[in-house]
């Protein structure tokens, strides 16, 4: 008996040691926790993870945005070649509904994807310098886009682990015709002074918000739709023509960004006034992707354009309101189409 005893602690022993080296050499763990509000907790097959990051916050159970997350999960599970990182940046009550969601996207695509929850009240935190600068030069008070979300993306790289070195950020409005991996091939292209790439913005709204701006200098590029067939002048950036950036895309260089003595120059309240001071820039629509504007203008070399084909927006808002002579200028993208963006809640074509 005790001979047969000590032959089943033995098999169970040897089968448990067995089961810890296939999951120590078969994934790198890792599990951090600064505090209550900062959760990473993953599995990796490799060290070298694609980092994907979203923002889900405010949800609720008929929410509009539930129903993007739940397509654009869906989607990224069904084009990508990659195994993907997903991080979320939630708040309390939205958590259970995007891991809900996660969890069954997994489940029902039988593919694997690894992911990590940030609390939104922790990140904001982390953030609030740069939200106090931002929002009060770009953002009119109480507007939609004065909230602590749309200046996130300032100020990501220290909201990420630092063993993070490139990260994507988009919005959940966004649907991949292509494999993912194309978009992160682009940091390869990366000029080496670059610290984020964006799309153009394909509509006339930098056009609109810089009326004052380009009545007083006639002969500026900013604002103008990009003439294809124009010969560009390698001593005037954007010579022809800068739309501005749209954010919906946004990569991110984040080991770059962090020892950028530049880019913590720009954010300071200083540099943003007189940045803003120097457009007639008076407060912004859009949160964040202004500021990616005004600084692809007027300090190009901090940012990778992307073809237009990695974030094309289908949103048609300023072609029925006062545009509509100019609009197909500005919305023209002869690249294939990576990322279809149906931004101003758009109809996004599946087919």
């Amino acid at each position: 008996m005790l001979v047969r005893i000590r032959c089943c602690l033995i098999l169970i022993v040897t089968v448990s040691i067995l089961v810890i080296f296939y999951f120590a050499f078969t994934f790198t763990r890792t599990t951090e926790k600064v505090n209550e509000n900062y959760q990473v907790a993953y599995l990796s097959k490799n060290g070298e993870d694609k980092n994907v990051w979203m923002i889900f916050t405010k949800v609720y159970r008929g929410s509009l945005l539930k129903y993007k997350f739940t397509n654009l999960i869906a989607n990224l599970l069904n084009v990508s070649s990659v195994p993907l990182m997903l991080n979320v940046i939630v708040d309390n009550s939205s958590r259970g509904i995007a891991e809900k969601i996660i969890v069954e996207q997994i489940r029902t695509s039988n593919r694997n994807m690894t992911y990590s929850f940030y609390n939104i009240d922790y990140c904001a935190k982390i953030v609030n310098d740069i939200v106090e600068v931002m929002s009060h030069f770009f953002s009119k008070p109480g507007s939609y886009y004065s909230d602590v979300l749309f200046y996130i993306s300032l100020g990501l790289h220290r909201i990420a682990p630092k063993s993070q070195k490139h990260a994507i950020l988009m919005d959940c409005d966004v649907f991949f015709k292509r494999d993912i991996s194309l978009l992160f091939d682009e940091f390869q292209r990366f000029k080496d002074t670059a610290l984020f790439g964006l799309a153009p913005e394909l509509s006339p709204v930098y056009r609109h918000v810089l009326k004052l701006y380009r009545s007083k200098h006639n002969n500026t590029t900013f604002g103008n739709y990009y003439h294809w067939n124009a010969t560009s002048d390698p001593n005037i950036p954007h010579s022809r023509g800068f739309q501005g950036y749209n954010s919906g895309i946004l990569l991110l260089k984040l080991d770059a960004i962090r020892s950028s003595e530049e880019f913590k120059f720009l954010l300071k309240k200083s540099a943003v006034q007189t940045l803003t001071e120097r457009y007639n820039f008076k407060q912004g629509h859009l949160g964040d992707q202004d500021f990616y504007t005004l600084i692809g203008n007027e300090y190009p070399h901090l940012i990778q354009t992307l073809n237009c084909g990695f974030n094309k927006q289908l949103c048609t808002w300023w072609k029925e309101n006062g545009y509509s002579n100019i609009f197909d200028n500005y919305a023209r993208c002869d690249h294939k189409i990576v990322v279809l963006h149906g931004n101003c809640n758009s109809k996004i074509p599946k087919s």
